[in-house]
């Protein structure tokens, strides 16, 4: 009989905080608690939840470090929208310690991006044209600096996402993206004509944005895309080869 237990494993019983935590976001999640909402204060959630102040305080925290819930200026709990960034740097995380590789990094990034350049043409205004090409006149002028142009480019992708007015696709996009693009720099230092050929494939894709032709971003950030796996691999990189934790980081740093 004891033999035959041993195949099960131990349970495992979430902590009090996990639960306060995990009770607080489904309010928030399923909109019954809209962001601006109070939460309560600590002493409220105590009596509330029947636990000590210590636990609350650590549940408060879980969800602060997600963007579920912020404190203002009157020290007071509300809930709020999660932030992209936040999301997508965890994702990103937790892209690595899966261990993805490089050529799925690339799959992904070439179904998202040519459907951004697709629904970016066929929703850019004025105002983020202009900021399209005001990324483009920096790129340009940077072309000799792989560091600021690999900026500039995840800059150019994140600006060509909020085109397309589709907040679902900017999101999904986003955690690929952080791994993705700043890979740009390690291929200008090594593919001599790299900076050239990006910043020409972005003045098509401006113009494709500006003519409102689908097709024709579809088309060059399709060759956009296949021009990165070339020079990725022109600079002797291996596809197959998993994000390591210690590249990742140094891809993670703040913007330029």
């Amino acid at each position: 009989m004891v033999a035959a237990l041993e195949r099960f494993d131990k349970i495992e019983v979430a902590s009090a905080y996990q639960l306060v935590a995990d009770a607080i976001e489904r309010e928030i999640m399923s909109g019954r608690m809209r962001p601006g909402d109070s939460v309560g204060t600590e002493a409220a959630l105590c009596a509330q939840f029947g636990v000590n102040r210590s636990t609350v305080r650590e549940a408060i925290r879980v969800l602060e470090q997600s963007g579920l819930v912020r404190r203002g200026a009157d020290r007071r709990l509300y809930a709020s929208l999660p932030r992209y960034s936040g999301l997508s740097s965890r994702i990103s995380r937790a892209l690595i310690l899966h261990e993805v590789t490089f050529r799925e990094l690339w799959a992904t990034a070439r179904v998202l991006e040519i459907a951004a350049a697709e629904q970016a043409a066929e929703n850019a205004d004025a105002a983020i044209i202009a900021l399209l090409e005001a990324n483009q006149a920096q790129a340009e002028a940077a072309l000799d600096d792989p560091a600021r142009l690999s900026h500039l480019d995840t800059e150019f992708h994140q600006l060509l996402a909020k085109a397309t007015r589709n907040r679902v696709l900017e999101l999904a996009r986003e955690p690929a993206g952080l791994l993705f693009f700043p890979t740009t720099e390690l291929i200008v230092r090594r593919v001599p004509e790299g900076a050239g050929r990006l910043v020409a494939a972005h003045r098509h894709l401006i113009d494709a944005l500006k003519a409102g032709d689908a097709a024709q971003a579809a088309l060059w950030m399709s060759r956009h895309i296949a021009d990165w796996r070339k020079g990725f691999e022109r600079a002797g990189r291996d596809l197959d080869e998993p994000v390591e934790r210690v590249y990742a980081r140094s891809v993670l740093r703040p913007p330029y």
